[in-house]
């Protein structure tokens, strides 16, 4: 009887330049030392870390929602920032917080807003 495996994610599914933020104290660092934006649905807080990548954390607060919420958000943002990464600077360590009026947007709606701050922050690539 042969096995095999089967290769479930596609490796354009993968972030290519970025690793998620995860310890509390990455976090904190983020909070404390860097520069902070915000719209209607989203803060985004932003610091350099002298490394070739970046580095993505996402926090959605239980007040947004319950969890099937809250993990659709964190979705859409990552979904969002991994669809464009290519256009961001690199060396960043970024942390996107969902405020409570994001629990009811689109896809477009979370692109379009995490777009709209990545600009004010700098972190899109000039055109050459």
């Amino acid at each position: 009887m042969a096995y095999f495996s089967l290769n479930l994610y596609k490796e354009e599914t993968i972030m290519k330049f970025s690793e998620s933020l995860k310890k509390n104290e990455q976090f904190r660092e983020v909070y404390k030392k860097g520069k902070s934006l915000a719209n209607k649905y989203l803060v985004v807080y932003v610091l350099e870390n002298n490394q070739n990548k970046n580095y993505l954390g996402i926090s959605v607060s239980k007040k947004v929602g319950n969890s099937v919420v809250r993990h659709h958000l964190a979705r859409l943002i990552r979904e969002s920032y991994r669809l464009h990464e290519d256009m961001f600077n690199s060396g960043l360590n970024i942390v996107v917080i969902a405020r409570n009026s994001a629990a009811t947007i689109s896809y477009h709606e979370m692109e379009s807003a995490l777009l709209h701050l990545f600009k004010l922050h700098g972190m899109i690539k000039k055109e050459a």
